[in-house]
Formats: C-alpha cells, sequence, structure tokens
C-alpha cells in the first residue's frame, strides 16, 4: 500500500513538474521542471511495477538536481532549500523500509530482502552535507571594515544643539542621526536595559486605513520629549522617567480616502524675543492628518493662539481642488529664522484633481505665508494673490528638510506628479522638478539648483529620504559641503550642496523602453557610482518554499514585462525593481561626520504594476479605504494600476532572501565596506524562528560617537545595536509592537545616556501594532 500511494504521490507532482516546466521552458526559462518531471513520471511508473531501478533513477534526479542547484547559485542555503527540500525528503522516505522491501527479493529459503539503495543513500548524504556546509557560507554577503580615522577634528554638525539633545528629527538641521554622546559604545553596549515604557494610548483602530503607521522619532529639550502619534496626538514626556507631562489632541478625525494615517514627529521653535516663561516662548508644532498645523506651549501643550487662525495653520489654501482626506502632513516641517517650512503629502495616484505639492513659508509667529514654491510653477514664489491657486499635482514633498542657514538654503526630497504611472501631458516645469533633490533659498523661496535622480518617472521612484548634510574632507584636504542624498533606486548622491555637482560621479546609463503608446521612457537614466542598486532579476533569482512555488514565481517572471530597472509601466503587467518601498526610504542613512562614513539599511523587494484602462476599473466601493497597494484608481487619467509586492502563490516574494541589509560606506572614496543580512523571520511564519534570513524594513539608523549604529526598521520586532566599523550585530531587545521608527538617544541631568525607540508597527509590512516609547540604558 506505501509504495502504490507514493507512487501516486510522485505521479501527482510529476505532472506538476512536467507540465508547468515545459510552460516555463515556452517562455524561455529553465528546462529543468520539465526533466524533473519526467525523472519524477518513471519513477512513479517503476515503483507500481515493483522495480528496484526506481531507486536508481531517482538517485540520478537528487545528483542532477544537486549539480543544477549549484551551478545556479552556488552555496547559498536559502536558495538551495527550495531547490531541494522536496527532493532530498522524498529521497529519504524512499530508502525506508517500507519502500525497499517491496522492491527487493524473496530468497529460496523464503526469505524477503530489502531493495539495495546505496546509490540513493549516497546521493541523498551527498546533498544532506552540502545543506549543512552551505548554512556556513553566505555567498551574497559583503565583509569589510569602515575607516575608524577621525578626519574631522572639530565635526560640523549644523545648528547649535546640545550634546545631550536632540532638537529636530534628524537631530540637527543637517540630518546626520548622529549624536556625540560615547557614554554607550562597542564595549558596553550589550549591557543595554530597559529602564521606561510608556503607552500613548492610541491605538490602531478597526476604521482605520492599511497605511496606519507609527514612524515618530522623539525630540529631546531640556527635561522633556515631545513626540506626536498616528492619530495626532501631541505628548510631552520626562526625559529621565518617561512620566507624561501632558497630552493634546488635534480631534483629526478619520476619513477612509486617506492613503496614510501617521505622524513621523513634531517641531520645536524657541522665540528668542519672548521673556523666558513667557506663554508660548517655547513652541512645538503638530502637522495633522486633516492638512493643519497647530502651535503649542511646549510647557502645557495648550494652543498658541497668536498663531495663524487662532493657533491653527490651515495648509489647504489655495488649492484649486481640495478632497478631503487627500492631502496632509506626516513629516515634521522645517524651521529656521522666523520661518516654518512645510510641504505635504498628497495621495498617490486617486485622481488627476488633487491638491498642489506646494513647499511654503510661513512666519514661524504669525503664521502669515512669506514665500510659497511650486514646482508647477517656480517662478511664482512670492505669496500668492487672492483667488489664484496653486498648480494641481505639481509634484511634492512629503519627507523632511534639511537646512544650512550658513548657506541660507533649505533642501527638499521631491516626489512626481499623479498619476505616478503615467507620464503623458507632464509639463516642462513638472518633467524637470519631479523626482529630485532642489535647493530652495530660505528667504525668498527660489530656486539655486536641482538634482533630478530618475528621469520622466514612471515607477513612483520619489526621493523619499531627508538629505544628510556633512563636510567632506577630500583627498587633497579641501573641504567641501556635501549632500548625502539616499534614493529609492538605491543610488547614493554625494553632492556639493552649493551647487548640486556631484562629488561622487553620477554617469548616464541607458535604459529600457516600450511604454504603452500614449507615453515614452528617458533613453538613459542617471547612476551614482556610490549605489546599492540590486542586479537584474533572472529566473534563478526566483524562491519559494518549495520547489513547485519556485516554479510559478520563474513563469510570473517570464510572464511580465522586465528588462531589468525602468522597464516600463504596461497592460501586460510589470516587474519593478526595486519596488515602491525602494531600497531606501524615509528612514534616510545616518553619517559619521568625524569619520566621513555612512550606515544603512538597503532593502530589495520587488514590486509590480499593471496598467488597467479606464472602462475596465469597477466603481469605487462604499467601504473601499486608502491604500497604495491594490487597485490605484486615477480617476480623470485613461488608465489606472493594479500594484503590489511582487509575490508567489504562498504570499511570499518571488524573489529569493536576502530582502535587507545593514550597509556602511566611506563617503570620501564612494566604497561600500559591508553588507550584512539583517532581521530575522521570527515574526513573519508560524512558527517564531529565528532564523536570519534578511528581511525587508522601514525605518531608519542612528549612529553614536562611541561607534554604535542604532536600527530597528526590520519586519521582526527587535531594536539592534551594530558595530559601526564592521556592521556586526552588538546588542537586541526584544520590542513588543513593530519598531517601523528611527531610534534618538539624548543624556539626562545626571549624565546617563538614554536611547529611545517607539516601537508601534507599520500597516503594509504588517508588523505589530501598539503605542509604546521604550528607552534603554546602561545599568547604573
Amino acid at each position: 500500500m506505501a509504495i502504490r500511494i507514493t507512487a501516486i504521490i510522485i505521479a501527482l507532482m510529476g505532472i506538476a513538474l512536467a507540465g508547468g516546466g515545459a510552460y516555463l521552458l515556452s517562455l524561455g526559462g529553465s528546462a529543468y521542471y520539465l526533466l524533473c518531471g519526467l525523472g519524477f513520471l518513471i519513477v512513479a511508473a517503476l515503483l507500481i511495477a515493483r522495480k528496484l531501478l526506481a531507486l536508481h533513477v531517482y538517485a540520478v534526479i537528487v545528483v542532477a538536481s544537486l549539480v543544477w542547484a549549484i551551478w545556479e547559485v552556488g552555496f547559498d542555503w536559502w536558495q538551495l532549500g527550495p531547490r531541494g527540500g522536496v527532493i532530498i525528503l522524498l529521497g529519504m522516505w524512499l530508502l525506508t523500509p517500507w519502500i525497499r522491501r517491496p522492491l527487493g527479493f524473496i530468497s529460496p529459503t523464503g526469505a524477503r530482502y530489502g531493495a539495495s539503495a546505496k546509490p540513493l543513500a549516497l546521493a541523498v548524504s551527498a546533498a544532506v552535507v552540502i545543506a549543512v556546509v552551505s548554512m556556513f557560507f553566505d555567498p551574497l554577503g559583503q565583509s569589510g571594515d569602515l575607516p575608524e580615522e577621525k578626519v574631522a577634528a572639530a565635526p560640523v554638525l549644523g545648528g547649535n544643539v546640545p550634546d545631550g539633545e536632540w532638537h529636530q528629527y534628524g537631530r540637527t538641521p543637517y540630518g546626520q542621526r548622529y549624536s556625540p554622546l560615547d557614554q554607550i559604545n562597542v564595549d558596553n553596549v550589550g549591557s543595554l536595559q530597559e529602564v521606561w515604557r510608556y503607552q500613548t494610548g492610541d491605538v490602531k483602530r478597526p476604521d482605520d486605513v492599511g497605511e496606519t503607521t507609527y514612524q515618530v522619532t522623539p525630540l529631546k529639550i531640556g527635561n522633556a520629549l515631545y513626540l506626536c502619534t498616528p492619530h495626532n496626538l501631541a505628548i510631552a514626556l520626562d526625559a529621565a522617567t518617561g512620566k507624561q507631562i501632558w497630552k493634546y489632541d488635534a480631534n483629526s478625525g478619520m476619513n477612509p480616502d486617506r492613503q496614510h494615517q501617521t505622524c513621523r514627529g513634531v517641531s520645536y521653535y524657541r522665540d528668542q524675543a519672548a521673556a523666558a516663561g513667557a506663554p508660548c516662548a517655547e513652541r512645538v508644532y503638530l502637522p495633522t492628518a486633516d492638512a493643519r498645523l497647530i502651535a503649542l506651549d511646549a510647557k502645557n501643550g495648550e494652543v498658541c493662539t497668536s498663531f495663524a487662525d487662532g493657533g491653527t495653520l490651515h495648509l489647504e489654501k489655495g488649492m484649486k481642488y481640495n478632497p478631503a482626506g487627500y492631502y496632509y502632513s506626516t513629516s515634521p516641517p522645517a524651521i529656521v529664522g522666523n520661518k516654518i517650512i512645510i510641504g505635504g503629502a498628497v495621495n498617490d495616484n486617486y485622481s488627476t484633481e488633487e491638491q498642489s505639492g506646494v513647499i511654503r513659508a510661513f512666519d514661524v509667529n504669525s503664521g502669515q505665508l512669506i514665500w510659497n514654491w511650486d514646482s508647477g510653477n517656480p517662478g511664482q514664489t512670492q505669496p500668492l494673490p487672492e483667488g489664484q491657486t496653486y498648480t494641481t499635482n505639481s509634484p511634492n514633498s512629503w519627507s523632511v528638510f534639511s537646512v544650512d542657514e550658513e548657506l541660507g538654503l533649505v533642501y527638499i526630497p521631491l516626489g512626481n506628479q499623479v498619476p505616478d504611472q503615467l507620464g503623458m501631458g507632464r509639463s516642462e516645469n513638472v518633467e524637470k522638478y519631479s523626482s529630485s533633490i532642489v535647493a530652495l533659498d530660505i528667504n525668498t523661496g527660489a530656486d539655486k539648483w536641482v538634482r533630478q535622480t530618475v528621469h520622466h518617472d514612471l515607477w513612483d521612484m520619489d526621493v523619499p529620504a531627508q538629505p544628510v548634510l556633512i563636510n567632506i574632507t577630500k583627498p587633497d584636504n579641501t573641504v567641501v559641503p556635501a549632500l548625502v542624498g539616499p534614493t529609492k533606486q538605491g543610488d547614493i548622491y554625494v553632492l556639493d550642496r552649493r551647487s548640486g555637482e556631484p562629488i561622487i560621479p553620477v554617469t548616464e546609463q541607458p535604459a529600457p523602453g516600450g511604454t504603452i503608446p500614449e507615453d515614452h521612457a528617458s533613453p538613459t537614466q542617471p547612476i551614482s557610482a556610490l549605489n546599492f542598486r540590486p542586479r537584474t532579476l533572472e529566473g534563478r533569482d526566483m524562491w519559494g518554499v518549495t520547489m513547485f512555488d519556485q516554479m510559478v514565481c520563474r513563469i510570473r517572471l517570464e510572464q511580465m514585462n522586465y528588462e531589468g530597472q525602468y522597464t516600463p509601466p504596461s497592460l501586460n503587467g510589470t516587474i519593478v525593481y526595486p519596488g515602491n518601498f525602494g531600497t531606501f526610504n524615509w528612514g534616510s542613512v545616518a553619517v559619521d561626520p568625524e569619520r566621513m562614513v555612512m550606515f544603512g539599511m538597503p532593502t530589495y523587494l520587488a514590486f509590480t504594476s499593471k496598467l488597467v484602462p479606464r472602462a475596465d476599473i469597477p466603481p469605487k466601493g462604499q467601504d473601499e479605504k486608502g491604500s497604495e497597494q491594490g487597485l490605484n484608481r486615477n480617476d480623470g487619467a485613461p488608465y489606472g494600476v493594479f500594484m503590489g509586492p511582487f509575490l508567489g502563490p504562498l504570499k511570499i516574494p518571488c524573489q529569493a532572501p536576502p530582502w535587507g541589509y545593514v550597509a556602511g560606506a566611506d563617503l570620501r572614496t564612494g566604497e561600500i565596506a559591508y553588507k550584512h543580512r539583517n532581521g530575522t523571520v521570527m515574526d513573519m511564519t508560524p512558527l517564531p524562528l529565528p532564523l536570519k534570513v534578511g528581511v525587508p524594513g522601514i525605518g531608519g539608523p542612528m549612529i553614536t560617537k562611541g561607534g554604535v549604529a542604532f536600527l530597528g526598521a526590520a519586519v521582526d520586532d527587535y531594536l539592534r545595536a551594530y558595530n559601526l566599523t564592521n556592521g556586526r550585530q552588538l546588542w537586541e531587545a526584544r520590542l513588543p509592537a513593530g519598531g517601523q521608527a528611527t531610534p534618538m538617544t539624548y543624556a539626562v541631568e545626571d549624565g546617563r545616556q538614554f536611547v529611545v525607540i517607539v516601537a508601534g508597527g507599520h500597516g503594509s509590512v504588517g508588523t505589530t501594532p501598539g503605542d509604546y516609547v521604550i528607552a534603554y540604558a546602561l545599568p547604573r
């Protein structure tokens, strides 16, 4: 009975492999699955006939599969596993007495002898040995050391921020995410322990949109921490104890049309002209999900009614179209001098009639408009006259700005005009500024330079990361004020921030064509010499839990349009890699201004996009919620777009891991020193297995002078510390929810250094939701 059931199972597997393999071969893919399927069918037939030859044929399959797998992927255990798992398990079963005995013989004395299976046993043993050995190799990693020389004796950190404080999203206006504190260092970080925990009370609700995320980095000024929550609560905590000082609720309500429900941070301002202790002498500015900016007294959380309209600035003013839920602020504005400079997030791919992406500077005390820069009408920076409106759907900036007050420039990471995947009808200005980094004059709003990172963007490759400012000492000892700009496509632009000219070379490289008839693609795209771009996906890069879903992924790869990065969107469906999460996102990178090195978390996750003709788009459902995945309607455009991660039939990525690394690079030479798999599948699988696959992440890193880099971000619920020099993990702490936020550090009055992270989860990556603020320090 056992041999008959085994034969039927192997035959069914053979039919699936041969049928799928034949189709894959017809698409131009590997012939392996067809040949393997035919081999399975032969083995099944021999088992039914009770022939010993079945075991020998299966031994050939094991050896051939092993050779083919090593030829394709080398000694990468995570790639060998799907190729050989089913085959080896079946081989082990075929070696059991229940199979071998019926294939044996009966002696003249009547004794039954099981079939000898030495060839199969040797083949299976060899495969197991190679599998075990491959666990100790990482052919895709890169080991090395960053230089430890302190090149800058007196590094420029930007702004006048005391060492023990954290005044802006990236600590200073330069956005370096670097702290000069060194009490916590590579030798003692392993002793960190939790010292307090606070819960905000703002938890994910049943009626929330999918992209409800907790991404805030708190500020630390004096003895207080200031932060916001996804539903726009502003909170002040005692920095030493985590006790609540005050809480303010902006009552921003709920709207299913919001694509994002999040708050990355608040902004702090001290009025130097106000008397000490006067009401609103120190302020916290809270951006909200319903397009408001609210000024609060930093001491007690009360509204500063002298600002704007009774304490509230309404950001929808000047918009030709103002559909509720389509425009909001998710990132803290920049404050410089007497100006508060703010952009806004616009829903991707909802409609051609959405709000403008205008950048505006207001008087930080009164809320009066000082200047406006609209990338659709960049020459008009004087406050817009009454009755006029900003350009509909002009490229917007939803991320964090950086400021060099000495140069008088604010640096804006810009997105693209919606619809993201349709480029027809874009104006000359939109083509110029879309997906770029722009330097604006702080006083006038006039643009001083623009560096575009994608030409005629059809892939939603907006610039998501705060530009990082650092002074770089070149080999000839000249010092250049530089800007480090991470991008979704994996480039790290290192530019002279005075002019936008490259310090590390940028070249134009040929790009694929083949758009829909109404559109066109740029024949070339820029590439920085310092980049973390992935190589073009091939069949061998497809993955799965078994050889069967791996084969399906290989079929899907061949079915879709894909000629590498920048393959245009299509009606057939296109693979977009890197995908919409990007290689780098809003978490940006951290830089050490003394050593002039960077630490980041490159992520690799392919997406797909498929254009949908207007006639094929169904009416909007009553309970439909805002989302960037699934059908993006593009109302008013000839096409919608269906997009999401490139997943296999078991809803895991089709591309093989690693999907996430930690990496270090030398900003003086442009050399990447190391890349190590980051994160485990602990919280991604039914069984909590801490397997270090290298998982995707959303969030950012932070560096200290003690040589330690801190990072949450990965889709397992941990905060980790790494040696900045070599990227090796030094410490980790289990979080009660997803840590998709950037950590920060500060010192309290007695000099004790704290590290703080917010743990609240992330909607699109599916991590555990929560409302936690957690602080760590060394034992006393």
